[in-house]
C-alpha cells in the first residue's frame, strides 16, 4: 500500500516511513500539482509558440522578446521554466 492510498483511506494511524517512500510520495505530489497548474494556464483551444518560433515570426531577436515582456508589450506564459507565447497575441502584433 502506498502513502497516497493510506491517506486516501482516511485511516487515523501513525506511520514509520522510509526516506525513499517519502521521496516517491513528494515526487507524486509535485507531478500532480505541476499538471494542475499547467492545465490552469494553458487553454486547449489556443496555439502556443516557443521563444524561437515567436522571434522568427515577428522578425525580432530573442532579446527583443525579453524586453517586450519586461515592458508588458508581449507577455509570455511560463510553464516549467519554458516561455510560451500565445499565437493570437503574436498575430495581433503582426496585424497592427
Amino acid at each position: 500500500m502506498t502513502i497516497e492510498e493510506i491517506l486516501n483511506s482516511g485511516a487515523n494511524i501513525t506511520l514509520a516511513i522510509k526516506s525513499n517512500d517519502l521521496k516517491e510520495f513528494a515526487d507524486c505530489l509535485v507531478k500532480r500539482t505541476a499538471g494542475t497548474i499547467k492545465e490552469s494556464f494553458i487553454r486547449q483551444d489556443e496555439d502556443y509558440l516557443t521563444v524561437h518560433e515567436a522571434s522568427k515570426l515577428l522578425h525580432v531577436d530573442k532579446s527583443t522578446l525579453w524586453r517586450w515582456s519586461k515592458n508588458g508589450y508581449l507577455s509570455p506564459i511560463e510553464i516549467g521554466g519554458r516561455r510560451l507565447y500565445r499565437k493570437s497575441d503574436v498575430d495581433t502584433l503582426l496585424n497592427k
